[in-house]
């Protein structure tokens, strides 16, 4: 799809989000909505700021993902305000008033100072304002990030236009080719961080773009969820690469998580195995499926694979209510994607925020939500060595049921986790993750 056809998308995304937007107003009793984009904290002693991030609720309105200051003015009937800040400075490079073609659908005004900004929402009745709250300073503190009004809008942000997809499906394109590099640089022996730079240089992405920090972790390190640090050194010998790392197309979000074995064995068939049971799983991704029955699926589905592998030694079904699963596979099933890799409202029943319970021992699962054509979600099934889960196991019942030798031998690979981008749709589910590397491949 051409730039000229996603900018034709983004009038009626723009149109869809106005209509949330006025619905939610109304039922929070508010007359107006201002959002503030952002501004980066200064680091403590110092002159220098932190790397910036936009308010994603500022990013959903309009792609402008890297000038602070900026101030959006909402007002049911109106065409969108966009209060573009371009201060006089001669430290730093004030950004250029966009010209991109989806500028024709807002109103787009220049602004040095905001000293002056609250003109332009002055006289619309009760104002809502979304954003940092020293931005509201001198408002009403009921109208800064009002829960009730916040509450309807995440809500509603799950369910992505035709424009947030296909932002969606060029991150993802995006993410497919880091991958790509990334996994060239494994194969020639090179350290995670020269994997990493390969990574930033095939999305032609600077780390402080990235969705996220990027996971890039060999061997034991791929056991480590979270794992943050990127050696220097290359291993040798090279057992694993784990790789969870996304991209952003406008302000929107990628997340995909691959792993490799550097040879045949038990683990390059372990993660065989993973793959072709979270694929399975992606087709699950259907509207009316309750999302906790696609986590406990996983771990049924993960049973079945590490006792047909020798690690376990009872099925799927026993595995999962005798908590085995859990000691190798502790987090959750995914999370709703979009504006934020975790984005908000996973566990939202309804507008008014009432809360979906997660399954009874199943305390990190990020979304509970029944699913609706047009929500994208992650799919990411993992089997790990983690030392603490597994002594915990070792010393209860459960160690009765693991093939502790089988254990020795995996855990220098570390942890496997597979992961795509899933849209759901009335009928098959889009994996936007397989279908980008299709088309980079």
């Amino acid at each position: 799809m051409s730039e000229s056809t996603i900018d034709r998308l983004y009038k009626p995304h723009l149109q869809t989000l106005m209509r949330r937007t006025e619905q939610s107003l109304a039922a929070s009793g508010f007359d107006a909505l201002v959002i503030h984009s952002g501004s980066p904290p200064t680091q403590f002693l110092d002159d220098q700021d932190y790397p910036y991030k936009v308010n994603p609720h500022f990013k959903a309105w309009v792609p402008i993902v890297d000038n602070p200051r900026c101030i959006l003015v909402i007002t049911p009937g109106a065409r969108l305000k966009v209060l573009f800040h371009q201060p006089k400075d001669y430290w730093h490079k004030p950004a250029s008033l966009p010209q991109a073609p989806w500028t024709a659908e807002v109103d787009l005004i220049a602004m040095d100072e905001h000293s002056k900004a609250g003109d332009h929402w002055a006289g619309l009745g009760r104002v809502a304002h979304i954003g940092p709250d020293a931005f509201a300073a001198d408002t009403d503190p009921t109208s800064t990030n009002p829960p009730e009004l916040l509450r309807r809008l995440h809500f509603d942000r799950a369910v992505k236009t035709a424009y947030e997809l296909e932002c969606m499906r060029r991150a993802s394109e995006l993410g497919a080719r880091g991958h790509r590099a990334a996994l060239a640089a494994f194969r020639r022996g090179e350290s995670e961080y020269d994997a990493h730079m390969h990574y930033l240089k095939a999305c032609s992405q600077r780390e402080q773009e990235m969705p996220y920090n990027n996971i890039v972790a060999y061997n034991e390190n791929s056991a480590v969820l979270h794992y943050q640090h990127l050696e220097r050194a290359c291993r040798n010998p090279l057992r694993s690469f784990l790789i969870d790392a996304g991209a952003q197309y406008r302000g929107y979000a990628s997340d995909i998580t691959r792993t490799y074995a550097a040879a045949p064995g038990r683990f390059a068939d372990l993660v065989e195995a993973l793959d072709a049971a979270q694929q399975v799983l992606c087709g699950e991704i259907v509207a009316g499926r309750d999302y906790r029955d696609v986590h406990l699926t996983a771990h049924r589905r993960l049973g079945d694979v590490m006792q047909r592998i020798g690690l376990t030694k009872v099925p799927g079904e026993a595995a999962l209510e005798l908590g085995v699963t859990s000691a190798f596979f502790p987090h959750g099933i995914g999370h709703l994607l979009g504006l934020q890799v975790h984005d908000v409202g996973g566990v939202m029943g309804d507008v008014q925020g009432h809360e979906r319970q997660r399954p009874e021992g199943h305390p990190y699962l990020r979304l509970t939500r029944v699913l609706e054509p047009g929500v994208v979600v992650t799919v990411e099934p993992g089997i790990y060595m983690i030392d603490s889960l597994l002594a915990a196991a070792h010393a209860d019942s459960r160690r009765t049921h693991i093939d502790w030798s089988v254990v020795e031998e995996l855990k220098p690979f570390g942890g496997i986790r597979i992961e795509d981008n899933v849209a759901t749709t009335a009928a098959q589910p889009e994996n936007m993750t397989r279908d980008a590397f299709a088309r980079v491949a």
